[in-house]
């Protein structure tokens, strides 16, 4: 399954009193146990069409979009995130809808549309259809299906290539003649309201890309209200990317990656009288989603690092309640919100999230039931790190204090830290905080100078996040030292025999130490030839002096980037 529940890793800003009463509220708890979680799937496919919520039967339906030539396949998890089925098709899929009393799943092929009966999860029939090379977009609306299709040779042409908007009935899917350029994306209107949602996407082409709304409940679809974003000078167009209907039918959410939240009024697309607030810096928009019963809305963002990806807040812009959030970041969770990749249950007390990662090939399925409070979290007082003279290659300690208010935390907190130098950003990984606030991050700099280390804490599902926390260290260079030895006396004729080590801290050096000799008599100084270092740190000096009386023996070693010079001296008397 791949599964992990936990309430870890996110970031979190709701107030308790802005959940009380609402869809949003877990089942009574003891306060340091509550019920609230993040169920993470990793999910077995590298691309993403279309999410699905079937709250009668309590399961997410996830369709992946494969080349032409590949079998397609729709996942089937439980409101827990545990995978419970994979409906695997012979032909590439894209795009799932379900029917508004949950019978029936509609699963979009190249050549037709595929029904099965949610009940026993088997097919049950299909639709023909006009092929589509592109990938299907399938919405339920004004009781019935509504379906794109695009053909085309090559796939790099469907961005720019004409799309039909059809229409499921008679056991086909028949076009309406409706057509325009690019992948048109479709969202129903409210539940039980006859209208259909329809926007053209930036990459079509089109220098002022379009959004309209359908009125379905006839025969034909008519089209009523319909705006292009652009003003006089091109400025402002649309960059579409999802779009959502308000329960009550009045409002449209517009996620636009260029101007954020867009919300609209449903009667002629107008700007509603109130907006949402932007995004977090560096945010791109991908998703919106309202809450069943209207209450919230859920709006999904592409942001790198600790930037949230996803907040949940008031669907009233007027609601100054600050937003509960969400950052997903890495193997774990994902990169961001996909496109199109937020969907509710019918009762608003869980959330769908598709995030996705890497280079895009890479999806995972979070399942969000957001808790009954959120508590402050705090770092107290300054970091510091031992030992104090911080050497390159060498293991050093950076220590810290996490404060939350409320009670307890069920598991452990996490801390993520980085450390910054002359090479970049180093990522050190996490450490666990301790029943008392303390934490510990261990590291190894590797270069000398200024290390800065940021330690973070982005929060949980019951913990705001903390402002991030800074300590700048000085890291030298490592020790060496060198020992030498030799006898009190020796004479000419049998020569001087000297031993000694060498030892260099912190980083092991690239290659063996090679020892400079000089030696030093009433004739004056002259360099000997050098010596190697032996494996295990130890060298001989063997030397016939040239005169006698006191003869000093300097070896030395000239350091290199991470350590240290080192020298040592031994002296001989020297008779005949």
């Amino acid at each position: 399954m791949n599964t992990a529940q936990r309430p870890g890793r996110l970031a979190a800003t709701l107030l308790a009193a802005a959940l009380a009463g609402t869809g949003l509220t877990v089942a009574a708890a003891p306060a340091a146990h509550a019920a609230a979680f993040d169920a993470v799937a990793k999910l077995p496919i590298a691309t993403y069409s279309g999410l699905a919520v079937d709250s009668v039967h309590q399961r997410v339906y996830i369709a992946d979009q494969p080349e032409a030539n590949s079998d397609g396949t729709v996942l089937v998890y439980d409101f827990q995130g545990q995978r419970i089925a994979t409906l695997q098709r012979e032909l590439a899929v894209s795009g799932v809808a379900l029917s508004e009393d949950a019978a029936t799943l509609y699963v979009g092929e190249r050549g037709r549309v595929v029904t099965y009966d949610t009940g026993t999860l088997q097919p049950n029939g299909g639709y023909g259809a006009a092929y589509d090379s592109c990938g299907r977009q399938l919405v339920f609306a004004g009781n019935r299906v509504w379906s794109t299709s695009t053909y085309v040779y090559q796939n790099y042409q469907c961005a720019t290539a004409s799309t039909t908007l059809n229409m499921l009935a008679d056991g086909a899917v028949n076009s309406t003649g409706w057509i325009d350029v690019g992948r048109l994306q479709l969202a129903p209107g409210a539940r039980g309201q006859n209208r259909l949602l329809m926007g053209q996407p930036k990459e079509s082409g089109a220098a002022n890309p379009f959004l309209t709304s359908f009125d379905v409940s006839g025969a034909t679809p008519v089209r009523d209200a319909a705006r292009r974003f652009a003003d006089g000078d091109g400025k402002g167009a649309l960059d579409l990317r999802d779009m959502a209907a308000s329960a009550d039918g009045t409002k449209v959410a517009v996620a636009d990656a260029t101007a954020g939240t867009r919300l609209l009024n449903a009667g002629d697309l107008s700007d509603a009288s109130g907006q949402y607030p932007a995004l977090p810096a560096g945010a791109t928009s991908t998703a919106v989603a309202f809450s069943g019963d209207g209450t919230y809305i859920a709006r999904g963002a592409q942001a790198a690092g600790g930037t949230p990806d996803l907040l949940v807040q008031s669907a009233d812009p007027a609601d100054g309640t600050p937003p509960l959030e969400f950052a997903f970041e890495g193997s774990l969770d994902g990169d961001g919100v996909a496109p199109r990749g937020l969907a509710w249950s019918q009762d608003g007390s869980r959330l769908f999230a598709v995030t996705r990662g890497g280079t895009g090939q890479s999806y995972w399925l979070h399942v969000i039931q957001p808790p009954a409070a959120q508590y402050d979290t705090r770092f107290t007082g300054d970091l510091t790190h031992s030992p104090s003279g911080a050497v390159a290659g060498e293991p050093l300690s950076v220590r810290g204090r996490l404060e939350w208010d409320g009670p307890a935390p069920a598991q452990p907190l996490k801390v993520t830290a980085v450390r910054e130098d002359a090479n970049g950003t180093h990522q050190l990984g996490t450490a666990t905080v301790k029943e008392d606030g303390t934490f510990t991050v261990l590291d190894e700099p590797g270069l000398v100078g200024a290390a800065t280390y940021r330690v973070s804490f982005l929060g949980d599902l019951a913990h705001r996040p903390a402002a991030d926390v800074t300590h700048t260290v000085t890291v030298g260079k490592a020790p060496a030292s060198i020992t030498l030895a030799g006898p009190e006396e020796a004479t000419m004729s049998e020569g001087v025999h000297l031993t000694g080590t060498f030892t260099a801290q912190g980083k092991a050096l690239p290659e063996r130490a090679t020892l400079t000799v000089k030696r030093t008599d009433r004739l004056g100084t002259g360099t000997l030839s050098s010596v190697t270092v032996a494996a295990d740190g130890t060298f001989t000096i063997d030397d016939l002096p040239r005169t006698r009386r006191q003869v000093t023996y300097t070896v030395g070693w000239p350091g290199d980037d991470l350590h240290t010079s080192a020298t040592a001296s031994a002296t001989v008397f020297v008779g005949r």
